[in-house]
């Protein structure tokens, strides 16, 4: 299931995915993101379950997110994560992308260098301005 995930992700050309492969390949930033600081703790996973239930409306994602810890574990890079989440949905949804990966960031209480590396690194290349970036930022840190 992953290696044709990852087949069609890695293409030079790649079609629009389906909502399902959307899902996984958010979920797996969102993993990515988590690991980044060498630390996976029970709160961002806690977290990337929350997030993945509200977005996709689901009673449980512990499965959906043991299944986007194994894609995070076998794709190449998170150019190719971000590439395919660009693709398959619009604006709006990729600030809600952007929102949730804040929220990782910042679930343990501290942001750390690799977290924000990544977080300057995926915005632009999801399309998300560094304004909307930082406004979601704002947000998640006015919620918490």
């Amino acid at each position: 299931m992953f290696a044709d995930l990852l087949r069609r992700m890695t293409a030079p050309a790649p079609d629009r995915i389906p909502d399902a492969d959307a899902r996984l390949a958010l979920g797996a930033l969102l993993v990515r993101l988590a690991r980044a600081d060498g630390h996976y703790d029970p709160v961002e996973k806690d977290r990337i379950e929350a997030i993945l239930r509200c977005r996709y409306d689901l009673t449980d994602a512990s499965d959906l997110r043991l299944q986007c810890e194994g894609l995070e574990a076998e794709a190449p890079d998170t150019v190719r994560f971000t590439r395919a989440i660009k693709d398959a949905v619009d604006y709006e949804d990729r600030l809600g992308v952007i929102a949730a990966m804040w929220q990782i960031v910042l679930a343990d209480g501290s942001r750390d260098a690799q977290e924000d590396s990544i977080m300057r690194m995926v915005a632009p290349m999801l399309g998300v301005t560094d304004q909307d970036s930082n406004a979601a930022r704002r947000r998640i840190e006015g919620s918490a």
